[in-house]
């Protein structure tokens, strides 16, 4: 009996797919004191209120270097930097 990871792993591979989303959030204390301590909040809601537990992997990362811009995101690797609530809840209605 194969679980429910193993096989989205090897059907993703199989079919050259990407079955889910990765959003890595900066929590380097720049970001965070600057938004993403608020960010990081509103994604977990959106998240469990749009049920997307399966599409969405929420991931922290230390500071990437890029400070002066923050808060930062990536979105499967595409940068965002000075997220508000508001540009994030434009990135969020995306992902659904």
């Amino acid at each position: 009996k194969l679980d429910r990871e193993f096989f989205t792993i090897h059907q993703q591979w199989w079919w050259g797919l990407k079955m889910t989303v990765e959003i890595k959030i900066c929590m380097g204390s720049a970001c965070f004191a600057r938004g993403n301590s608020q960010n990081v909040e509103i994604i977990e809601n959106y998240i469990k209120e749009n049920n997307l537990d399966a599409k969405v992997e929420l991931v922290g990362s230390h500071c990437e270097g890029k400070c002066a811009d923050g808060p930062n995101l990536y979105v499967d690797g595409k940068h965002y930097s000075n997220v508000t609530p508001e540009i994030l809840e434009s990135i969020l209605k995306g992902l659904s």
